[in-house]
């Protein structure tokens, strides 16, 4: 996984309305993200609940299997934008990690636009499948639902469109970045996670591990 720090406020025009955009994106990411990790911590409790239900009283939670499908599906989904603008996702950056300059600029925006074309189609595709599970006169407006205690899904299927859809926007931000940065050649474009050296990641990892950030 690549680690990464962000550079400083901007003094230029088109710079600070990247960071004031950052700004504004930023909150509905941590909001995903925080949500992403309630999902896992209400798995781990039902889990636990789960457990000890059927094994002490013999009382298994209903739909426990459906709950753990829905909640899957949060916290597979909702971190993904957090991730990428952290530089969180896995990366092969042996090639990249080397580049300086405008060569370094130019892979990022070319493999920062793949991604985006990628997830514009994700974006399509997941609406429309939410569309087939989605219904105002059907009851719990669901044409689709579980299999045990019949939970509807379409809360789940929207839940990918709308994180997809979020992280379309981080990537639109930091395309523009690149192409900026390609085109005037700065060394550190804000908006997005510049590299970081074998040193700065071994300090950055340490760091997160014993809980302090010295930035």
């Amino acid at each position: 996984m690549a680690q990464s720090h962000m550079a400083a406020p901007p003094a230029d025009g088109a710079g600070r309305a990247v960071a004031a955009l950052d700004r504004l994106l930023a909150p509905l990411e941590n909001i995903f993200n925080l949500l992403a990790a309630f999902s896992i911590l209400f798995l781990m409790l039902l889990a636990v609940a789960q457990i000890f239900g059927r094994a002490l009283l013999d009382m298994p939670i209903p739909g426990f299997i459906d709950f753990v499908e829905q909640a899957m599906v949060m916290f597979a989904f909702l971190g993904v934008a957090y991730c990428q603008r952290e530089n969180g996702h896995i990366r092969m950056d042996l090639l990249v990690g080397n580049l300086r300059g405008r060569p370094m600029w130019a892979a990022e925006f070319i493999t920062t636009l793949a991604i985006l074309i990628l997830m514009v189609l994700l974006v399509w595709g997941s609406w429309a499948h939410f569309q087939r599970s989605f219904d105002f006169g059907e009851p719990w407006w669901s044409r689709d639902s579980s299999m045990d205690i019949r939970l509807p899904l379409w809360p789940a299927k929207l839940v990918v469109p709308v994180a997809f859809f979020v992280i379309c926007l981080r990537l639109a931000l930091q395309l523009f970045v690149y192409g900026r940065a390609l085109l005037t050649g700065q060394d550190q474009p804000v908006g997005v996670p510049l590299h970081a050296d074998a040193a700065t990641q071994a300090a950055m990892e340490a760091a997160q591990v014993s809980g302090r950030d010295d930035d």
